[in-house]
């Protein structure tokens, strides 16, 4: 029998889960990011720390973000639009869970490729309330060359829909408050 190796340790994850049932405290985690204002409008965002396992937790190295907007909109282009960071989030969560899945399943992958689009009509940000200021729609597709058949694919992709959760935040309705310190 050959051994499948995707990267992923799946008896690490399935361990948690099982210690996380007896400590459901330690599974509340508080993710950071902060936001600098650069000029115009762009800005750069940093992440390193945060909430877990009960204490402080740390990322092995900061990492930086920069969003404008693109030179059609006026801008200097020096980063992706911040909406577009959300097709960055749903792609990677999405393709982190058909790895973890299909390592868990005993598939071995040899490529996954998300290609992620969201339909956005601008006018709601310029300021026309008839329009909503937001995506009107996303579509993921996959490409994946693995040792399974199409219906075990589509069974992996499945189940990483149902365990992501940028694919949570965005389907279903999260508490969001926004307030001046």
């Amino acid at each position: 029998m050959t051994t499948v190796d995707n990267g992923v340790n799946v008896q690490a994850l399935l361990d948690a889960r099982e210690a996380l049932k007896g400590a459901p405290e330690a599974a509340q985690f508080t993710w950071r990011a902060t936001s600098t204002w650069r000029k115009g409008v762009h800005s750069t965002t940093t992440i390193q720390n945060f909430f877990g396992l009960g204490q402080e937790q740390s990322h092995k190295s900061e990492a930086v973000f920069d969003a404008d907007h693109p030179e059609v909109f006026a801008a200097e282009d020096n980063g992706i639009t911040p909406i577009e960071y959300l097709l960055v989030g749903l792609a990677s969560c999405l393709t982190a869970g058909v790895a973890s899945v299909a390592q868990n399943r005993g598939i071995q992958l040899r490529s996954v490729e998300a290609t992620v689009e969201g339909s956005h009509d601008i006018r709601g940000i310029l300021g026309d309330g008839e329009v909503r200021n937001g995506y009107n729609d996303i579509k993921v597709t996959f490409s994946i060359d693995a040792d399974a058949s199409a219906q075990e694919i589509e069974a992996l992709v499945a189940q990483s829909q149902k365990r992501s959760a940028v694919f949570d935040a965005l389907t279903n309705p999260t508490n969001v408050s926004v307030e001046v310190a």
